[in-house]
């Protein structure tokens, strides 16, 4: 990453920074789990407020893995239950993250070490690039040198406001995915592949192509999330957002869908947001 200046570094308030593009304001909250806390577009604000929505990361894992439960070969583990019987969405949204770099006005990086309730040591980082129209995320996951391999996901949860405030029309959503992981009566895929059914949706779509999704609000704004990634998770059974998850696999992929991460050959996934005004 290049440094710059510092009349061109990042904003940074009390373990919040601030990057700016054009008329695009995105706040990093480093110290809450490096969770986007805010993005604004001309003056609107595009994601739910409050201390448990924005944007966070799920990271060594996504969405719920059952009962806390997971195997590593012969070696089993368990997870703190904190959705009870479930462990959900792993514990990088519970750590405070470190600057892997000093931010610009545009860029910022930062990382954590696992460290327990994660039985196996790694780093995980997270770049955030932030342009006029988009903002692209990377995320990594790496085992150290001399540690043991291990699986892990890692994936965004960011909670779009259903409604603008601007006494526009509420958010309307557009997909096509290959298909749908049922849903078990645990909450969790049962392992059969549906055709994708009408919402309201709190479940997890295949994409091999990549995940493409749109979000409309009519006469407002259009916002595409895009990644390389095959799967993604919509939410939309609150009454105040709705949540498009681009992730690296389906939940409890850990058990069912485990992707091996190794000394050399780190888990890496990225996602594209970008928006356009309408009228």
């Amino acid at each position: 990453m290049n440094v710059r200046a510092p009349a061109l570094y990042a904003h940074r308030v009390e373990n919040e920074t601030k990057l700016t593009a054009g008329d695009a304001e995105l706040t990093l909250e480093p110290g809450h789990g490096c969770r986007i806390a805010s993005l604004r577009v001309a003056g609107t604000e595009l994601l739910l407020q409050g201390d448990r929505f924005g944007a966070f990361l799920m990271v060594p894992w996504v969405g719920r893995t059952e009962n806390g439960v997971f195997r590593n070969g012969g070696v089993t583990h368990q997870l703190p239950v904190d959705a009870p019987p479930h462990a959900i969405h792993g514990t990088g949204r519970h750590v405070a993250w470190q600057e892997a770099a000093p931010p610009t006005d545009t860029t910022a990086a930062y990382y954590y070490d696992l460290a327990d309730p994660w039985p196996y040591p790694g780093r995980v980082t997270h770049t955030v690039q932030l342009a006029p129209h988009s903002v692209t995320l990377t995320m990594s996951v790496e085992a150290a040198a001399d540690g043991d391999s291990f699986p892990a996901q890692a994936g965004w949860h960011p909670w779009w406001r259903r409604n603008l405030g601007q006494g526009g029309q509420d958010v309307e959503l557009a997909f096509s995915a290959a298909w749908q992981e049922e849903r078990g009566s645990n909450h969790l895929p049962n392992g059969n592949r549906i055709d994708p059914k009408p919402g309201p949706w709190d479940d997890c779509f295949g994409m091999p192509d990549g995940v493409d999704v749109t979000l409309t609000w009519p006469g407002e704004m259009r916002l595409e999330v895009r990644s390389p990634a095959s799967w993604v998770v919509i939410y939309d059974e609150q009454p105040d957002a709705v949540c498009v998850e681009p992730q690296s696999g389906p939940p409890n992929g850990l058990n069912t869908a485990p992707r091996l991460v190794t000394p050399i050959d780190p888990l890496e996934i990225s996602t594209v947001w970008t928006w356009h005004r309408i009228g």
